[in-house]
């Protein structure tokens, strides 16, 4: 079976792992501080605060931002789970903007339509999750336009874009997002096992998220209600959480971020030669969204099903049967049985639903061969041409 996506690890990876296995700091230790720092500086940004994994990261991010009961988040329905239950977990309000036909990611347009009328009627957004699909940055200069015009907080969910770039500049650098999300689960572009971080300029933000993932507690006087009681005090501040990672995490994070380069370099070149190789066939390749070069940690097609005499399922079963381990993301969030029950229903975000029908993400990984991506393209030409 060839998987949609794999992790790609080396003996440098495991002997950086055992380094840390022998060393005295296992957890909150030096190799986190390094890790934080490395990632900060690969995505030219003030702070990096690393988690257990990049939906902890969403959800103190959206403390972070102050969204709490009565609030609203605002996402797009083509997204993981976690892009929209971030907003649950602060007690606010979710909704959904429907995605751009061509490039799968919020609308922009229909976000500022939305915007207008939710000033109108006093339902605006306080945060929105902006979510690079696949890899590949939202229109970030409009949606950063709109928040500072309706003011909401704008969060990059980037979990599928580490080592994109976006108008010249690495995602992550904070010149559009108050915040940024990252992952290092193993399918993304590097790994830590589980993990994720957020990146932000604003050092308050830092500070806050800091005290975020470590149970709401501080070791600084200046934080404290009271003089310290001597050096082993602290204070729990606010309610916090127990979101952090691990040096032995970090230490393998590290390692990876030394083949970034090497990973997007595979991973864009793969894209070019599906895009070249496929072009002949019933289906709807990724476009490019303006300014964005994608990370491609998804390569995604949508079937031209009125050109097919298969459905959509016969096509990803018969893929599957062959040994191809293809896959879809995503399921309309909006359709879960947990956001139906909140009001929404089939036929809210049309754009969306119509990509569902319609896409299968193929194998993309950096250790994908080009015989295994032929093996792929054969497959789809025998069933589709």
């Amino acid at each position: 079976m060839i998987p949609y996506g794999r992790q790609s690890l080396d003996q440098a990876d495991i002997d950086a792992v055992l380094q840390v296995l022998h060393s005295d700091w296992l957890t909150q230790g030096p190799t986190l501080e390094r890790f934080e720092a490395a990632v900060a500086e690969r995505c030219q940004a003030q702070h990096a605060v690393a988690v257990c994994n990049a939906t902890a990261a969403l959800h103190i991010a959206c403390l972070a931002a102050g969204l709490g009961p009565g609030d609203r988040l605002w996402t797009s329905p083509n997204t993981f789970l976690a892009s929209a239950n971030c907003g649950r977990y602060c007690g606010a309000e979710v909704d959904f903007v429907d995605i751009d036909p061509h490039t799968w990611n919020l609308d922009a347009g229909r976000l500022a339509a939305k915007l207008e009328q939710a000033e109108a009627t006093g339902t605006l957004p306080k945060v929105v999750v902006a979510v690079a699909f696949a890899g590949q940055s939202c229109d970030l200069h409009t949606i950063a336009k709109l928040g500072e015009r309706y003011g909401f907080t704008l969060i990059e969910d980037a979990a599928h874009a580490l080592g994109a770039d976006y108008a010249g500049r690495p995602v992550g650098c904070g010149a559009h997002a108050a915040m940024t999300i990252l992952s290092f689960h193993p399918v993304k572009i590097i790994t830590t096992g589980e993990g994720g971080m957020v990146l932000t300029n604003r050092p308050e933000l830092a500070e806050h998220l800091q005290r975020l993932r470590s149970h709401g507690m501080t070791r600084d006087p200046a934080q404290m209600d009271q003089p310290s009681h001597g050096p082993w005090y602290y204070q729990q501040v606010e309610l916090g959480f127990n979101y952090r990672m691990t040096d032995i995490q970090a230490a393998l994070g590290l390692s990876q971020l030394g083949k970034l380069d090497a990973f997007i370099a595979r991973r864009r070149y793969l894209a070019e030669r599906y895009g070249t190789l496929l072009a002949d066939l019933p289906l709807t390749l990724p476009a490019a969204q303006p300014q964005a070069q994608s990370a491609w940690h998804l390569y995604v097609v949508r079937l031209k099903l009125e050109r097919l005499n298969v459905s959509h399922r016969e096509v990803f079963e018969a893929l599957r049967g062959a040994g191809i381990g293809v896959n879809l993301h995503y399921i309309p969030v909006h359709l879960q049985p947990y956001y139906r029950d909140q009001g929404f229903a089939p036929g809210d975000f049309p754009e969306a639903e119509a990509y569902y029908a319609q896409a299968i993400s193929l194998p993309m990984f950096p250790a994908l061969s080009d015989e295994q991506q032929d093996q792929v393209i054969a497959q789809l030409r025998h069933l589709l041409a």
